[in-house]
């Protein structure tokens, strides 16, 4: 019975919480960032703490069970992360675990904790990919002419793994398609790229 009551809590603890990224590096763009992450994948993105505008954006099943997997193999934050070694400054970083009402956080430079790093540049991924659709946005509705080039630099991230919740390039790659306004070669790109994020190749270890 009591193994029983200890499994439920450990799943009800896994389900509810949620995990906080937050980074400060003057002089960096972003100088400033928060990601918001609940179990469901859904998303905030914030690059300023007033910011009056935050993005939302939704993880697919895999990245977000991938995120709080990490989370949970680093005792949700309940030890040091910080490596203490003399390295460069990199920023100061912060993963924090909240639920009902509780938290507990973890602030770093550097950590040489592999599960910390893994988890890290995850969260780097999302700030990457929400970067580069404020530019995919930005030029889609001001700069006609530069749509072609930041569509290659999606790609190019996308090759290298760098794109999280490509869901939500969606909805700008199929505007480009559809208006003849732009260049051909991005309206034929924006096409090749939307049906690849539609149709993405398998993650290994799923079905």
């Amino acid at each position: 019975m009591k193994v029983l009551l200890l499994l439920l809590s450990v799943a009800a603890f896994a389900e509810d919480g949620k995990l906080i990224f937050q980074k400060s590096f003057p002089g960096s763009t972003p100088a400033w960032v928060k990601i918001v992450i609940e179990k469901n994948g859904q998303g905030v993105y914030t690059e300023a703490p007033d910011d009056p505008q935050p993005m939302t954006f939704k993880l697919h099943e895999h990245e977000a069970a991938t995120m709080f997997g990490l989370a949970e193999k680093l005792g949700h934050f309940s030890r040091t992360l910080e490596s203490g070694l003399a390295v460069a400054k990199m920023g100061d970083k912060t993963l924090r675990w909240e639920i009902d009402g509780k938290a507990q956080e973890q602030k770093f430079n550097y950590s040489s904790d592999v599960d910390a790093q893994q988890l890290t540049d995850w969260f780097e991924k999302i700030s990457e990919s929400e970067r580069y659709l404020m530019e995919l946005e930005r030029s889609a509705r001001f700069d006609k002419l530069g749509v072609n080039r930041v569509i290659l630099q999606i790609q190019a991230a996308y090759e290298k793994k760098r794109l999280v919740a490509v869901d939500q390039f969606l909805k700008w790659l199929d505007r480009v398609t559809k208006n003849e306004s732009y260049l051909n070669m991005a309206r034929e790109r924006a096409a090749r790229l939307a049906d690849i994020f539609r149709n993405p190749p398998p993650v290994e270890g799923t079905k």
